[in-house]
């Protein structure tokens, strides 16, 4: 009995034990595997705005500034082949002319045509420009306070100044040579006065008269006996300044003072708005225009008319010579033709100026 208690005792105790131990920890899951990362793309990004149409105004204004640009790296060119053309022996023989005294007018613009002191290219426009006999027309003599309305590259300022030097008055009107340079009237006034600087012997005595082309005022009164437009009408009808230009010349002519006009002719009825943009004028219109403000036509000729001209070109009057705007497009075709058809009118000042003007 007492070994067998012994026993219970024993297996009690071992019994005991176990239950106060703590039941062992199963080791922990592992944890689940994961996933290995996904590459997305990145989210799509928005497509760039189309670029901004010019507006057309945008688009003449660019055209105009690449115009000039073009037209000024060409005269600067010209201009120093010009400038170097010039001997010693050009600016003696300009001072004889200037100091030259001429029994007539046409005698005047007959000698000066054969000067060396004109522009390479110049006398080859004289058989389509007769300007002995236009200017005679107009009743010129070497004696006259003259007014060249917007004279351009100096084409008839080359015979004028130098018929006029000795006894008589070369006036022109320009543009502002120190305008912003981005205008082309800036660059027409450079141009002129280039021109002018380059001979003094000749355009010492030459006056300009600076004007706005959009307001242009002559400022003189009674002062010129001829006042000459050589193919500038069509631009003050662009410009919507020919009734200012008409009164201006009209006050700034003498009593029976003398406008002559040489212009681009359009076909008879054609819209003078419309044919104005290509360079020509319609005869009729610009009469009316003229004597409506204080002018009688004392006269028309056809010395400059051309009846090869067609006056149905894409770029207008400037498609023909000697401006050939389509470059060699056609070019033996439109030097065929030569310079345009144009009228030739004297007009003679009259006291007043009708009513209502």
């Amino acid at each position: 009995m007492h070994l067998g208690r012994m026993t219970t005792l024993l297996l009690l105790s071992i019994l005991t034990a176990c239950a106060a131990e703590p039941p062992p920890v199963a080791p922990a899951a592992p944890p689940p595997p994961t996933a290995a990362p996904v590459a997305t793309a990145p989210p799509p990004q928005a497509a760039p705005p189309p670029p901004v149409e010019p507006t057309p105004e945008e688009k003449k204004k660019s055209e105009e500034a690449r115009q000039l640009k073009e037209d000024r790296a060409k005269w600067e060119a010209q201009d120093a082949a010009e400038v170097s053309r010039w001997t010693p022996e050009m600016h003696d023989e300009a001072k004889a002319l200037a100091e030259k005294a001429f029994p007539s007018g046409k005698a005047a613009i007959q000698t000066a045509m054969k000067g060396k002191h004109r522009a390479a290219g110049d006398a080859e426009r004289d058989k389509y420009r007769h300007p002995a006999e236009t200017l005679e027309f107009f009743g010129f003599k070497p004696t006259m306070t003259v007014l060249d309305i917007g004279p351009g590259e100096g084409w008839y300022t080359a015979l004028l100044a130098p018929a006029l030097a000795k006894s008589g008055q070369y006036v022109a009107t320009t543009n502002d040579p120190n305008g912003p340079a981005d205008l082309r009237a800036t660059f027409y006034g450079q141009r002129f006065k280039a021109f002018l600087d380059r001979s003094p012997e000749i355009y010492g005595k030459a006056q300009t008269i600076v004007v706005d082309p959009k307001a242009p005022k002559i400022g003189k009164e009674a002062a010129f006996d001829l006042v000459v437009i050589m193919r500038g009408v069509h631009g003050m009808k662009n410009n919507g300044t020919m009734d200012v230009w008409l009164e201006e010349i009209h006050r700034s002519l003498k009593p029976g003072g003398v406008l002559g006009i040489e212009e681009h002719r359009a076909a008879a009825g054609a819209d003078p708005a419309e044919s104005a943009k290509k360079g020509y004028v319609p005869e009729k219109w610009l009469i009316e225009q003229v004597e409506g403000a204080g002018f009688k036509l004392a006269g028309k000729s056809e010395i400059n008319a051309n009846p090869k001209d067609t006056k149905d070109y894409p770029e207008g009057v400037w498609t023909l010579s000697p401006t050939f705007r389509l470059g060699d497009k056609d070019r033996e075709k439109y030097a065929a033709i030569g310079e345009s058809d144009r009228m030739t009118l004297k007009f003679v000042k009259t006291t007043s100026k009708p009513a209502g003007k």
